[in-house]
Formats: structure tokens, C-alpha cells, sequence
């Protein structure tokens, strides 16, 4: 187990793949943690140094007092990415760590030198709509939620099969803090205008039965960026890297050969 001590947080940390190869950097979505990438980084090429790690508040991170500012969490990816002497990554961000992905690239773009914008967007929901959620967590727990989040992040396929079971206990096994001071950092970001001025090699992902981040949403938010490309994979939600692990490392190391980070 590697921590990272930021003095005001503690992220968990892995690296995988080859130490010495070409950065990968991993952010997972509100409720998961850096598991969520498992199935996918066996099907990347090798000669990658995969970075992924636990937003704060997630996994095995530390939990601050809730509520997080989205400021916060760029700050927690960039004092990391500084503490592994990592430039010139691909950010790969999924729902939150998209939004993470593009603070990220606004403001330090010495770290980053490619996008992937997965299953997010510039600005997710409305602040009304977080704040429900966060009373929601506070009164009664994640369990009350739980149902409902498998619906937005899955296909009606994949909730057929055991498999969910195993992410619907991940998503139990978060910190309701944790959880709480996210939904805080998502409900006070838009990033309409500093993405828009973004100009680096970026790849949206997005899923057709996707219920949180509809692929037109994803869409428009990739179409701020100018020589982006889009990626839509059907018959995947809102994780399409859980239901569909092999192509979504496809889509992800065709974008990597394309801009040359590797080969």
C-alpha cells in the first residue's frame, strides 16, 4: 500500500506497468475507488507507467471534514503528480476525475500533455440537485441512495448479471463524508469557460445508456475543446469501463498511439 502524505490528506496511490514508461494517471467517479480501473489495465499496451489513485474522501485515502471544493481535488492530483515527479501524463478522468482532468490541464499544464474526458462533463446536474443528494447521505446513509446510483451507472444489461453486486458494495463501502464532500465539489463546478479555452489532445467517452452523464452531454463538452475526438460505446452506462473493460482499453490506447505516447 503506497500513501502519499499531503500534509492536509493522505492519498492512496499504485503504480503499475513499467516504472520507467511513458505516465498514465487514473481518476475515478464519485462512490468508486482506483478498483474501478482493474479490469481495463491488463488490456493496455506495455511500456506504460499506470498511475491511479483515491480521490480524497474514497478508498483508502484520508477523509477530511466535508464539504471538498473542486479546487481541493486538483490541488490533491497536482501536489501528487509533483510528489511522483510525473510531466507530460495522459489524465484519464472518469464523471468527477474528468472534472478533475480539466482543472487539472487549466492549470498545470506542464503535468499534462493528453485528455480523456470519460463519462463527464464541464458541469454535472444542478447545485439544487447535489445538495438534495448531500442531505440525503447525511440523514440516512448511502444505502438509501444505492439502488438508484446502480440504475445511473449501468446498462439494464449488466444490472442483470451478479457482477453488480460486487459494485454495489463498493459503493457502500465509501465514506458517506467522504461521498457528501464530493457531491459539494461537483454541485460548485463549471467549467463551461476555461475548458473552452483548452487547446491539448483530448478524447471524450461516453456510454448510451449512460444516467448520470448522457453521451450528448459528454459530447458537448468534448466539443469545447477544438481537434477533440468522441468515443460512444453502446450498450454501456455510466462505468463503461467495468461493463466493457476490453474495448474501453482499445478506444483508450488507440487515442495513446494516435498522439504518440507510447510505441
Amino acid at each position: 500500500m503506497q500513501v502519499a502524505d499531503l500534509g492536509d490528506v493522505q492519498l492512496h496511490y499504485r503504480i503499475d506497468g513499467d516504472p520507467d514508461g511513458a505516465p498514465v494517471v487514473f481518476a475515478n467517479s464519485l462512490g468508486t475507488d482506483l478498483r474501478l480501473w482493474d479490469a481495463v489495465l491488463p488490456h493496455l499496451p506495455t511500456g506504460l507507467k499506470l498511475i491511479r489513485y483515491d480521490l480524497r474522501g474514497h478508498g483508502l485515502s484520508s477523509i477530511p471534514l466535508a464539504p471538498y471544493s473542486m479546487g481541493a481535488l486538483i490541488r490533491d492530483a497536482e501536489r501528487l503528480l509533483d510528489l511522483l515527479e510525473v510531466r507530460d501524463c495522459v489524465f484519464v478522468g472518469l464523471s468527477i476525475g474528468g472534472m478533475i482532468a480539466q482543472g487539472l490541464a487549466v492549470k498545470r499544464l506542464d503535468q499534462i500533455r493528453g485528455l480523456v474526458l470519460s463519462n463527464t462533463a464541464a458541469k454535472i446536474g444542478t447545485a439544487a440537485m447535489w445538495r438534495q443528494r448531500i442531505d440525503a447521505v447525511n440523514t440516512a446513509g448511502l444505502e438509501t441512495l444505492a439502488d438508484a446510483v446502480m440504475e445511473r451507472w449501468f446498462s439494464r444489461g449488466f444490472r442483470a448479471t451478479p457482477e453488480i453486486a460486487l459494485w454495489r458494495s463498493m459503493l457502500l463501502q465509501q465514506s458517506p463524508v467522504g461521498y457528501a464532500g464530493c457531491c459539494a465539489a461537483i454541485a460548485g463546478t463549471d467549467f463551461y469557460t476555461p475548458t473552452s479555452g483548452l487547446r491539448l489532445p483530448t478524447l471524450g467517452i461516453a456510454g448510451s445508456e449512460d444516467g448520470a452523464t448522457p453521451a450528448d452531454l459528454v459530447r458537448e463538452t468534448i466539443d469545447l475543446i477544438p481537434g477533440s475526438s468522441f468515443s460512444l460505446m453502446r450498450k454501456a452506462g455510466h462505468l463503461p469501463c467495468v461493463e466493457q473493460p476490453e474495448a474501453y482499453a482499445s478506444v483508450l490506447s488507440s487515442f495513446l498511439r494516435r498522439i504518440g505516447h507510447y510505441g
